[in-house]
């Protein structure tokens, strides 16, 4: 399994929903880029950037079971579909494991379990900070409370707080 068909294979649950997929891909290009900054070791490494391709798996069905793509919906709901596709694609099970881990946290910034975890919460708020056009507080905020990786920090201050 390559992570090129992850992205395929989301691609194909979300039908192709273009704002979704760029979500996703420049979710993934930032959770890449800070995880080999940070130097994560290469199975956590791959693990974050298959958790960065699935993480708003939910979403679909949060809309649809409750009318809603809120986070706590999305983290619940996530995790068994991120499970049936990584399945899918013959994910071994221990990766499988860690990435619905990551999927069910992606929203929750207290008690941060692992770097990747860190990584995929801060590569997450890069995007819809932008996507979603974050007042300058809102983002020195997050800067404040929960960005720790100084590769995620540099991409907010360059990114964000020019």
């Amino acid at each position: 399994m390559t992570i090129g068909s992850v992205i395929t294979a989301m691609i194909e649950y979300l039908h192709g929903k273009l704002h979704d997929v760029e979500h996703l891909l420049k979710v993934y290009g930032y959770a890449k880029a800070i995880g080999e900054e940070e130097g994560l070791d290469a199975d956590t490494q791959r693990t974050l950037e298959i958790a960065a391709v699935v993480h708003d798996i939910g979403i679909p069905l949060a809309v649809e079971k409750y009318g809603s793509d809120a986070g706590p919906y999305q983290e619940e709901l996530g995790p068994g579909e991120a499970r049936a596709l990584l399945s899918g694609l013959g994910c071994d099970e221990k990766t499988i494991e860690r990435v619905c881990a990551l999927v069910g946290r992606h929203h929750t910034y207290e008690n941060v379990d692992g770097l990747d975890c860190r990584i995929l919460l801060e590569a997450d708020f890069l995007v819809n900070a932008s996507f979603q056009h974050f007042g300058r507080e809102a983002i020195l905020a997050a800067r404040e409370s929960f960005f720790r990786t100084r590769t995620g920090i540099h991409y907010l201050d360059t990114c964000l707080l020019k």
